[in-house]
């Protein structure tokens, strides 16, 4: 995000999607910004070497979750098990769920449950997250 018109954007969408999901959140979680290469994946046989329905955490994926695997470097960045995550062109909030093989940089793959046309007219591509990290001042309690 080098030029000024990205980070125009950035923040334009940052606050659209921060006013959808209301105070608590906003005043819970500071949103980081991040450029990566979006895919998208499916529960299927194919498509995975064991279980295609249990994650590397061992969640269960079912039609519809809004879940997401992380490249193993961002999982070094904050994108940590269950971390709130916006993605640009999605109104919804996803959750950090699975992670990608090592070979992976900088790439989030988004699930589509067991849609593969969907997941293939997706295809591949750059975009903007926003990654919850939630504030030290809503750490403490009274």
């Amino acid at each position: 995000m080098n030029n000024p018109t990205q980070i125009s954007w950035f923040w334009i969408f940052t606050i659209t999607l921060n006013s959808c999901n209301g105070p608590v959140e906003e005043e819970k979680y500071e949103w980081i910004p991040l450029e990566v290469t979006a895919t998208a994946y499916n529960s299927l046989p194919a498509q995975t070497l064991g279980d295609p329905t249990i994650t590397a955490w061992g969640d269960t994926l079912v039609p519809g979750i809004k879940a997401i695997a992380v490249s193993r470097d961002l999982l070094d960045m904050g994108l940590k098990y269950n971390t709130l995550v916006q993605i640009q062109g999605f109104s919804d909030t996803f959750y950090v769920k699975d992670k990608m093989h090592r070979r992976w940089k900088k790439r989030i793959d988004i699930y589509m449950g067991k849609d593969f046309k969907k997941a293939k007219e997706w295809g591949r591509k750059k975009l903007q997250i926003a990654y919850a990290v939630q504030k030290e001042d809503s750490l403490k309690t009274d």
